[in-house]
């Protein structure tokens, strides 16, 4: 069918905003492939209609803006971007056109294309001098200090020339990407949604110190720039840049087509081997001296292709479905297959996401599913290709771990276990029970709750008023005097109150603003226990769902067994939340900008305790914007609604009055 100049403009909108969730908000929308196939029939359109080109279209520059947080760096030799193929055929196709246009002798370099995120290195005089990420190619990002933080990249050289500039890959390997989203899912933090993204965004944290955590690696894979030094071609490059120091790309020579795509294809079988997440390989000439000589188009050399390995797919029969418990208590269906060769790994497994998913395919154990696993990420099912069996798979009603029932998310597909004791929650409900906002127990972080429940002296949040100080002293990273501390930590949090208790319990929807809410209204837990859904719904800032799952928390045996061990070991139920007068009742504010005279956490409690609320986000029922220096769009958005803007001088005198 006939492109229409309707529906390139449409495609270039939509790559447009594809690329600035991938380039500038790391959070990519779609596939890498799709994104490639996308751009490629752009590609199509504009070279059938060259007089549609824009000059804002996708094809006319590369990667991504340049963040005004971070300050700009020019770069000496651009940092381009590659054309991409898609089968062995182009990629012959591509040294072909090497032979066209070369007389003399050529040789190529095959490499593994790392995905991370783009990066120029300089050195003077042998030592880390700047570091920028590529940006649109021509301008980049100062990134010098998070470069510093990463472990693989070297900050002194060997032998280097007096100015050399590097470009390499930052990457986050398998091994820790799986570590910090285990932290951060005991931590109940998102989880980051993939390595790529990670990499990119831990790189452009403004604190470097964030950056240093996140334990990010490195690999180089070109000279962009060295003073006083000639070499010949890029496979010399390489040799010499692993002898300065720097870890290098692997890589492969080749002389033919065939040479190049078998180290192609070896690339995507030992994919499983790199610590490295790959998006492709890449072709390049080998001379540099031909290289120039062929130069670039407006966004890609002409002496380099990158292949994108598609997606492979294959048919495989549903042995079993397990259902999966994970940290958060959300219930996840794994699809167990006979083994299948994809990606160069053998598979087994494919996840198959949630109960809606599975009954969009009608999947049931026994069906023959058709299975994908595009570059690195988890297997899953595409399709039932064969019904062989009669029905839907569905969830269980209760939860495969403890035998609590299991209740859907009211605004999205997950459904999960509701048991205070469920075991695969645990680690999760124990670190969220002792965090800042819930009983604060300082010295029990998720690494302390980790060596606790090693060394199997902990299974649920109550049981931590159960430790004896000599069997904490005895776990790895203690020792006597943080047993001890530790130990007097937990017995100042038995008197917490109320509202923090509340909080600490992990009911749906109660975090510490609901939980003083609450703890305003009744006078101890065992008065709020009393409380009917009505009675709660009743309360300003309670709906009916909140109402509901706070009742049905409390219905729990496991959550009743947790109270009674809690009151044995005496911890408080009364609430100690007291409000000074009803001056606020019924207002609610809402903190802009620094604030100088109170902390932003001082101004909430206050507002809390003359009974008002503080929220985060303006609307028509906002009372106050309290606006202190450099206000954001918060104080722009109560502008327009006519919302009274107090400075923190008429706050204090709203509180003495």
């Amino acid at each position: 069918m006939e492109p229409t100049i309707e529906a390139y403009n449409q495609l270039v909108e939509k790559l447009l905003a594809l690329s600035v969730a991938y380039y500038d908000n790391d959070a990519p929308l779609v596939s890498d492939f799709e994104y490639d196939r996308m751009n490629n029939e752009l590609k199509r359109m504009e070279a059938e209609h060259p007089e549609w080109i824009r000059p804002d279209s996708p094809t006319q520059h590369v990667g991504g803006h340049v963040s005004e947080a971070f300050a700009p760096v020019e770069h000496p030799v651009p940092l381009e971007s590659l054309q991409d193929v898609f089968s062995f055929e182009e990629v012959a196709a591509f040294v072909d056109k090497m032979d066209a246009s070369l007389d003399a002798p050529h040789d190529y370099v095959t490499e593994p294309k790392i995905d991370g995120l783009s990066v120029a290195v300089e050195y003077r005089n042998g030592v880390l001098y700047q570091g920028a990420t590529r940006g649109n190619g021509a301008v980049g990002e100062d990134v010098t200090e998070n470069l510093r933080t990463v472990r693989s990249l070297p900050k002194k050289l060997k032998n280097a020339p007096t100015r050399i500039i590097v470009r390499g890959e930052v990457y986050m390997s398998h091994e820790t990407f799986q570590t910090i989203n285990a932290q951060r899912e005991l931590e109940g933090l998102p989880l980051l949604a993939n390595p790529r993204n990670a990499a990119a965004g831990s790189l452009r944290q403004q604190d470097p110190a964030v950056c240093a955590q996140r334990t990010l690696d490195i690999i180089c894979f070109n000279i962009q720039l060295a003073e006083g030094v000639t070499y010949q071609n890029h496979y010399e490059t390489l040799e010499a840049m692993a002898a300065m120091g720097f870890p290098v790309v692997a890589h492969t020579l080749c002389r033919t087509p065939k040479e190049c795509t078998d180290a192609i294809a070896a690339i995507g079988e030992g994919r499983e081997g790199y610590p490295f997440d790959i998006d492709g390989a890449v072709v390049k000439l080998n001379s540099l001296s031909q290289r120039q000589a062929l130069g670039s188009t407006a966004k890609y050399p002409r002496w380099a292709v990158a292949y994108k390995y598609p997606p492979e797919k294959k048919p495989s029969r549903v042995v079993d479905i397990l259902i999966q418990v994970g940290r958060t208590g959300v219930l996840t269906p794994k699809a167990v297959i006979e083994p299948i060769r994809l990606a160069g790994t053998t598979v087994t497994n494919a996840t198959l996401h949630n109960q809606d998913f599975i009954e969009n395919l009608g999947v049931n154990v026994g069906d023959t599913v058709l299975v994908q696993k595009a570059g690195e990420i988890i297997p899953e099912v595409l399709e039932v290709v064969k019904k062989q069996s009669d029905g839907v798979f569905r969830f269980p009603e209760t939860c495969p771990a403890c035998g609590a029932p299991v209740v859907r998310d009211e605004d999205g597909a997950a459904i999960r276990c509701t048991g205070a004791e469920c075991p695969a929650q645990r680690l999760r409900n124990i670190v969220h029970f002792a965090s800042k906002d819930a009983m604060d127990i300082d010295g029990l972080g998720p690494a302390v709750v980790e060596a606790l429940d090693k060394a199997g002296l902990i299974k649920t949040p109550a049981e931590l008023y159960y430790l004896e100080p000599q069997s904490v002293a005895a776990v790895e990273r203690m020792g006597k005097k943080s047993a001890e501390n530790l130990m007097n930590n937990l017995e100042q949090s038995k008197t917490r109150g109320l509202a923090r208790l509340l909080c600490a319990f992990g009911i749906r929807q109660v975090g510490s603003k609901a939980a003083k809410v609450l703890a305003r209204h009744y006078a101890s837990l065992d008065e709020l226990m009393q409380a009917t859904e009505e009675q709660l719904t009743a309360i300003e800032d309670v709906g009916p769902v909140t109402a509901r799952y706070i009742a049905e928390w409390f219905a729990s045996e496991q959550s009743q067994h947790q109270i009674g061990l809690l009151r044995q070991a005496g911890v408080s139920f009364e609430s100690r939340e007291e409000i000074a007068d009803d001056r606020f009742a019924g207002k609610t504010f809402v903190l802009t900008g620094a604030l100088e005279r109170f902390t932003r956490s001082e101004a909430e409690q206050i507002i809390e305790r003359f009974g008002g609320k503080a929220s985060g986000s303006v609307s028509k029922k906002t009372s106050y914007v309290l606006a202190g220096a450099n206000p954001g769009s918060k104080l722009t958005k109560a502008e327009a609604l006519g919302i009274p803007i107090i400075t923190e001088d008429d706050f204090a005198k709203l509180i003495e009055e």
